[in-house]
């Protein structure tokens, strides 16, 4: 089945998928470092999550500004993938391969989200459009309109 007349809003919804990955991103930050909202598992976080939590929130906040998005996409879906060997699949004493049973089903979603950003770019409502800085790819013509 085709929708050809969603097309057009390919570029801004494109936008609108990276500003709400990271808000998603940047509320992981924010609960890894200013503890809000109070978290049992955040709460006496190692140094490895804590620099998580940092990446999340300054990261987080250039994906939802669109500003460096590539970039910033990229160093996130690896974090991501990271997360997810590490916190995930390799936190007990035998691998637990299957997301459902390691609770690693976002780091995982947001590990291809976030590479799919960084190869499709911000978008068309990104301060990387705002500054001519979005490659063709991404629908870059309705940017400048």
């Amino acid at each position: 089945m085709n929708f050809p007349y969603l097309t057009r809003f390919q570029p801004v919804l494109l936008s609108l998928f990276r500003f709400v990955t990271g808000l998603l991103l940047f509320q992981y930050g924010i609960a890894k470092i200013f503890k809000f909202p109070v978290l049992p598992y955040f709460a006496n976080i190692p140094p490895l999550i804590w620099t998580a939590g940092a990446l999340e929130l300054v990261l987080g906040a250039l994906l939802m500004l669109g500003l460096f998005t590539r970039l910033t996409a990229f160093i996130l879906s690896g974090e991501m993938a990271f997360a997810y060997f590490m916190g995930h699949m390799l936190k007990g004493e035998a691998p637990v391969f299957l997301p459902l049973l390691n609770g690693g089903t976002a780091a995982i979603l947001f590990c291809f989200a976030c590479l799919y950003l960084a190869a499709a770019g911000g978008g068309s409502v990104s301060v990387d459009a705002l500054l001519g800085k979005e490659s063709d790819a991404a629908g870059d013509a309705y940017a400048r309109r």
